[in-house]
Parts: C-alpha cells; sequence; structure tokens
C-alpha cells in the first residue's frame, strides 16, 4: 500500500527519499511542491526527472480532503464542514477581518476535555487527526480562497477549533514544523498559536517543541469554579498549571495569551478579575477576555456589555493588556466554542 507523502514530518521525509536514492536536497524539491505550489500528481514536480517521479509514484500517494459544505456568516466568517478519509468530518473556521485573515484548525474528532461551556465537548472523542488531517485543512482553505471572486490569503492559524491539541502532539509537532517552513506553508511563529485547557507536562515541553506562540484557556480564578467548569482542572490544578507556564521555555519580550470566557454570575464578578490579575503576575501574560456564545442547551450566558467593561477595567488599571474579543460567526454555529457534528461523531 502506498504511503501518503503528506502524512510524514519532514525528517521522514528526508530519510525516506534518501533510502530510495535521492540526493538530499531532492527532499527540499519535493516539500516546495507539496506545499508551496500544492501540486496533486507527482507529474507536476517538473524539475525532478521521470525516474525520480516513477519512483515517487510507485511508493507514495498525494491524497486531498475536500469541503462537504461552507455556511457563510453575516460578518464575513466562513465556516467548512470538511470530510475526513474515513467519512468523519471536522469544523475549520475562516475569520477575516481588515488587517488579516486568521484559520481556526482542529486536531481532533470531536474532544475528550468536557469543558462545559464548549459545544465540541458534547461530541466526545472520535480520534486524533493525522499530520496530512490537519495540514489539509489549510490547504482546503487557502485553494478555496484562491478561486473566490476576490483571492485572499491566510495570514494567521490558531489552533482553538476542535480538540486538545497538546493530547495529539504526535500530529501537532510535525504539521507546525511544516506550516512556518519557509519552503512549505511559509507561515510566520508569531502568526501561529495553539490553543491548550492546561495540559501541565506538555505545556512544560511546548516551548523546546515548537516556537509558535501558546494561549491558555483559563476561564476561572479558583479551583473550585474551574473544576466545575473544565474537568481538567481536577487532574491538573491552578498551580500545576502555572508552576508549568513558569517552567516553559519562553522567547524574550513573548508573552503567554489567556483565554478568558465570561459566563455571568459564575466567573465574571470584579473579585474575580482581581484574582485574575494576581493569578496572572506570575507569567508575562495578555489576556483576552471572551463573551460566551450560547449554543443549544447551554447552561450558561453571557454578561452584560458594561459588565464586561468594568471587568476590563481592572485588569487594565493593573497593566495588562486586556482585549474584548467580539463574537464571530455566531449566526452560523462558528464563534469559539460553538463547534460541533452531531452526526459524524460516532
Amino acid at each position: 500500500m502506498k504511503t501518503n507523502i503528506k502524512n510524514l514530518s519532514l525528517s521522514d521525509l528526508g530519510e525516506r527519499l534518501k533510502a530510495l536514492g535521492f540526493e538530499g536536497y531532492r527532499a527540499r524539491q519535493v516539500k516546495k511542491w507539496l506545499y508551496q505550489k500544492d501540486v496533486s500528481s507527482f507529474d507536476e514536480m517538473t524539475n525532478l526527472g521521470k525516474e525520480y517521479r516513477r519512483i515517487l509514484s510507485e511508493h507514495f500517494s498525494i491524497p486531498s480532503m475536500s469541503v462537504h459544505e461552507v455556511h457563510q456568516s453575516i460578518d464575513g466568517t466562513r465556516k467548512y464542514l470538511i470530510e475526513l478519509p474515513d467519512g468523519k468530518s471536522i469544523e475549520s473556521v475562516m475569520i477575516p477581518t481588515e488587517s488579516r485573515n486568521t484559520l481556526c484548525i482542529s486536531t481532533q474528532v470531536g474532544c475528550a476535555m468536557g469543558c462545559k461551556f464548549c459545544y465540541t465537548g458534547t461530541m466526545g472523542l472520535a480520534r486524533n487527526l493525522t499530520i496530512f488531517e490537519i495540514l489539509e485543512q489549510v490547504a482546503v482553505v487557502r485553494r478555496d480562497l484562491d478561486n473566490s471572486p476576490q483571492p485572499q490569503r491566510l495570514t494567521n492559524l490558531v489552533f482553538m477549533g476542535m480538540g486538545e491539541p497538546l493530547v495529539n502532539t504526535k500530529s501537532l509537532y510535525p504539521a507546525l514544523e511544516i506550516l512556518i517552513d519557509p519552503e512549505c506553508f511559509g507561515f510566520s511563529r508569531h502568526h501561529v498559536t495553539v490553543s491548550t485547557v492546561g495540559i501541565a507536562p506538555e505545556i512544560e515541553k511546548f516551548g523546546d517543541k515548537t516556537p509558535v506562540k501558546l494561549a491558555v484557556s483559563l476561564h476561572a480564578t479558583t479551583d473550585e469554579v474551574r473544576g466545575q467548569m473544565m474537568p481538567i482542572n481536577k487532574k491538573f490544578s491552578l498551580t500545576k498549571l502555572f508552576e508549568s507556564l513558569k517552567k516553559m521555555s519562553l522567547p524574550k519580550r513573548n508573552r503567554i495569551t489567556f483565554e478568558y470566557v465570561l459566563l455571568h454570575g459564575v466567573n465574571d464578578s470584579l473579585d474575580d478579575a482581581r484574582r485574575l490579575a494576581k493569578l496572572l503576575s506570575q507569567v508575562p501574560a495578555k489576556i483576552n477576555l471572551l463573551l460566551f456564545n450560547e449554543f443549544p442547551g447551554a447552561p450558561y450566558k453571557r454578561p452584560p456589555d458594561e459588565w464586561v467593561l468594568k471587568f476590563q477595567k481592572i485588569l487594565l488599571d493593573k497593566g495588562y493588556v486586556a482585549v474584548i474579543r467580539k463574537s464571530r460567526g455566531r449566526d452560523i454555529l462558528g464563534a469559539c466554542g460553538q463547534l460541533a457534528i452531531e452526526k459524524s461523531a460516532a
């Protein structure tokens, strides 16, 4: 059976080609064709001789994935339902603004973390995504943007879609390497962010594995409240979480982003804001304040705008960068915490 060449890490690609008699520089040529030029056939790799192309065709395949549905929000956000090779599906969301186009990427089919404010958690976990399935989300959306009436390009990637990225590091780190390689997708490491609910042992290693940015889904300032909302907190408490963050390698002048979804009457008191400021003083931090995006059966409500501003002011007065993130794509269930595919979770 032929190997999916897009399921190989860059080091594995080099080793496989070397074993087949390819000179070292040929791996660079092949990866450019695969990811920069997005070819669908080895015959398109015209700077490789016919014999090389024959060998590649004999041993490898170049599959692709297809978009099953696209939903467009009134604010321009696009939600892509992408079919996987085994018939399961995932969702990816492209969020356009005046200065950037950000793609929200999934790393698993469903999610096992069970966060109470997240619709994906209601699916449970079907499986991890492969390297190919992570990368192909970017390729699929890039093709769609190239073919739109006014061609656009993706500028930013956030691993904040379906699943917990740090549970799928076997696929995550090779995919990140390919995404930021200048001869592959070529994204700036400063424009790629991986979000985690707080897998403490993996956070400690994160900075040594990849140079991209880390975001932490925090969402509460006490173990009691966080444990009710996020089951992972029972395994990795706030103390353990921040111990791991302090041990993580962090480039100079870089900050860790903390995501904090405001749930009215649960975690949005002014005392919560003061506790949050104290918690974050342990590491270089900036804060994104998110308004809860309601979904069918959701147990929480979003706070009034004036209350959010009071919460933000306390953080600003403490010297933090605290940004209120506007929800995008809520009318198509494409906003943060709203992704779920009930029909394909099994």
